[in-house]
């Protein structure tokens, strides 16, 4: 049985305590360079965009900066990230269209947001989140394994965890869920070793009891 609302909000009260100050892992100190950061980390871990962008933030900090780098260059800064040359291309057209139809602001809306090259849905929430402190939930690969082994949704793809859970979610627990999931999936319940003995939400979660049931 799926989890109902009331258990829900203790599964993410319990998570909060183990990270109560949860928020991004990728280093950025202006809006574009976080846009920068989170194109990048598709595929990639956090750790190995903010050794890229180290270098790159030196020069980029706004969609401006853009307009003075070339293709190349700009693939020489993250040649180490996968899909390197696509994602250079994009963060380069997305930058040009930020400065030249959005006065160099990163859109707070979503439907304008996905109009930026490479931007989708899961991108385009973690910048309203991020950003804007605004109720979305970015479902990546630890939220949507995360909420699985729960049992708050039964999905097969994090495109269909993210449509389950704009459903089933109130305001608040949006608001709560975003990075405590991110990060509990990343620690804690890892895809390949789930850290269940020390975890303090076992006693609510399926794959735990599964798991027992099965030694």
């Amino acid at each position: 049985m799926l989890k109902t609302s009331k258990e829900i909000d203790i599964i993410l009260d319990k998570i909060s305590k183990i990270y109560p100050d949860a928020k991004t892992e990728l280093n950025y100190s202006t809006d574009f360079q976080f846009f920068i950061a989170v194109v990048l980390s598709a595929q990639n871990t956090d750790k190995q965009v903010n050794k890229v962008t180290e270098r790159l933030f030196k020069i980029i900090k706004e969609p401006k900066d853009i307009l003075w780098i070339s293709q190349l260059e700009m693939e020489k800064f993250v040649w180490s990230i996968n899909y390197y040359k696509h994602k250079a291309k994009f963060i380069r057209l997305s930058g040009e269209k930020l400065y030249q139809e959005f006065d160099s602001q990163i859109p707070d809306d979503l439907a304008k947001l996905i109009t930026l090259p490479w931007v989708g849905i899961k991108t385009a929430k973690v910048l309203l989140s991020v950003l804007y402190d605004k109720p979305f939930v970015a479902v990546d690969t630890h939220v949507h394994r995360v909420c699985n082994r729960i049992w708050i949704v039964t999905t097969k793809a994090p495109e269909e965890t993210d449509k389950k859970l704009e459903k089933i979610l109130n305001y608040k627990q949006k608001m709560k869920m975003h990075h405590i999931t991110v990060l509990f999936g990343r620690y804690i319940c890892q895809a390949k070793k789930p850290l269940c003995e020390n975890c303090s939400i076992k006693d609510l979660c399926n794959y735990n009891v599964q798991k027992g049931k099965s030694l």
